[in-house]
């Protein structure tokens, strides 16, 4: 039986790897996906990092992303107080804002690739209860009491604290009515 499965998996990556390596992106692509996520008064001189590796080292402090998770296709660019966020998270180190961070997602998050709202690390974020993906938006990180008296339900039409209990809470600001 493990044989045979096993025999199935390599005729499937023998019949569709050609097919893989075809709809693979090009660096271009990537890169333009990544610039995507800000003004062009941003990206244009933002580091560019396509899959952990810097492919443009920039001059203003940006650093942009053509994914926000590998592969789902989420741009973000992210100031330097977003980039400590976002390490932290990687790391599930502790964090404190003690300024405001900003990052922008202008193409927001394709279908498939949102988050849990209240769980950063949340096995299966589709399956949670307060799964959430949002169109365009800007992420802003401020210090936590700053953030007090702000919902977050996502469903009130407009900004919304996420991972309010978590060392990452942050505001999300859609700015699209097309949610």
């Amino acid at each position: 039986m493990i044989l045979r499965n096993r025999a199935k998996l390599c005729l499937f990556i023998l019949l569709f790897t050609p097919l893989i390596a075809v709809a693979e992106e090009s660096m271009e692509e990537k890169i333009a996906r990544a610039k995507s996520a800000a003004p062009a008064a941003i990206s244009d001189d933002a580091t560019i990092v396509v899959d952990g590796e810097v492919v443009h080292e920039g001059s203003n402090g940006w650093v942009c992303m053509p994914d926000t998770m590998p592969g789902d296709k989420a741009p973000l660019c992210n100031d330097a107080e977003w980039m400590e966020l976002l390490t932290a998270v990687g790391t599930q180190a502790d964090y404190t804002a003690d300024r405001i961070g900003i990052s922008y997602m202008l193409q927001g998050e394709p279908e498939g690739s949102g988050v849990s709202n209240s769980d950063p690390y949340h096995a299966n974020p589709m399956s949670a209860h307060d799964y959430v993906e949002t169109g365009p938006h800007l992420m802003i990180v401020v210090p936590k009491e700053m953030l007090e008296g702000i919902t977050d339900d996502p469903s009130q039409g407009g900004p919304y604290v996420m991972w309010k209990d978590t060392p990452y809470a942050h505001l999300m600001v859609p700015i699209s009515d097309s949610e």
